[in-house]
């Protein structure tokens, strides 16, 4: 029997990092044939034209998958199946898959989907990783307005004792065989540890901690943990719903719950030309962001007279820039994903980004 391709799963909340860590695992991929399937929450492809823009001899087009239709865990039958089922069918087909999810996708789901009868004789999951931010799980940021959601709950008995944001993160914990505490070298030395110390109180027994910076990890840490996650679903008990095994009735059950649980997030792209003062528009992004409480924007920037795409990337306050790539035979447009609870503003956001 021909051996199983191994595929590893990296899952984490919005802006936790799971595009830089498989940036940097590309770059010290040493040969090895890495596929990639991501599912982009949003209308713009971000996080797929920042890897295929990326330049690394192993990661060609061919390479980068995007389901863009809607979160994985809902669209598995439809998209995820024959998206595995394509590269395993491929004449030289990958030596590892990696599969970043949606920041808002729960992971039991689509470890699950490994147990169909399509692709289990001929795939693997290698592991689960789940990526957390560390400087904003420090400050309490992993969930929408958690500080404020726990004093009320103390307060009084009667509030729902979990909000939707705070049960996903549980979930990618619960699933995880790696946790890796992000940009943990901003962070203090005392506070990185007193996270770490409250991330493994949350965690399975054996399951491993690391902590990553702006070097990312080495493929040694993330590849080859032989986990078969598929085989030990039960174990990776999920919070936000509850499921049994698969059958159609289940399937499509599954779909309509998950997919309400989606209406408590909004996203909305918007597309727009050059910027002369790049300061000034992060300081509106900035200022919109805690005036609507975005969660996460993330895209590409057009500045006037500079032939290289401006990467933006923005969690919560912190927002990072950096130039990725020339915009070559690519139109100079700026582009970018909003992301927040429903009842996101779009007309207010838009037009205090724009003006």
């Amino acid at each position: 029997m021909a051996q199983k391709i191994p595929a590893t799963v990296i899952t984490g909340f919005l802006g936790a990092g799971k595009t830089t860590l498989i940036r940097n695992l590309l770059q010290q991929a040493n040969g090895k044939r890495i596929a990639l399937v991501i599912n982009e929450f949003g209308d713009i492809g971000v996080d797929g034209d920042l890897l295929k823009g990326c330049g690394i001899e192993n990661c060609t087009e061919d390479d980068v998958i995007e389901l863009s239709n809607g979160c994985i865990c809902c669209t598995v039958a439809d998209d995820f199946i024959p998206t595995i089922e394509t590269l395993l069918g491929r004449a030289d087909p990958p030596d590892h898959i990696v599969i970043e999810t949606s920041g808002l996708a729960l992971p039991q789901p689509l470890v699950r989907a490994f147990n169909w009868p399509e692709i289990r004789t001929r795939t693997t999951i290698d592991g689960v990783v789940t990526v957390v931010d560390g400087p904003a799980l420090a400050e309490g940021r992993f969930a929408h307005d958690e500080a404020r959601v726990t004093a009320q709950r103390e307060a009084d008995e009667s509030i729902d004792h979990e909000t939707p944001l705070s049960e996903l993160f549980e979930d990618q914990l619960a699933c995880a065989d790696i946790v890796v505490m992000s940009k943990s070298d901003t962070m203090e030395a005392g506070q990185a540890d007193d996270t770490v110390n409250a991330l493994e109180a949350r965690t399975r027994d054996g399951v491993r901690l690391v902590r990553s910076g702006i070097d990312g990890l080495a493929p040694a840490v993330l590849l080859g943990l032989d986990a078969g996650a598929e085989n030990d679903v039960a174990a990776r008990h999920e919070i936000h719903h509850h499921h049994h095994d698969h059958d159609d009735e289940d399937d499509h059950h599954h779909d309509d719950e998950h997919q309400h649980g989606h209406d408590e997030f909004d996203s909305f792209a918007m597309t727009f030309g050059e910027l002369t003062d790049v300061e000034a528009f992060r300081a509106k992004v900035e200022a919109t962001i805690r005036k609507h409480d975005v969660l996460r924007v993330k895209g590409f920037l057009a500045i006037e007279g500079k032939p290289m795409r401006m990467v933006l990337q923005a969690v919560g306050p912190r927002i990072e820039t950096y130039f990725d790539r020339p915009f070559g035979s690519d139109s100079r447009q700026s582009a970018l994903v909003v992301i927040g609870l429903h009842g996101l503003d779009e007309a207010a956001i838009r037009g205090e980004l724009l003006t």
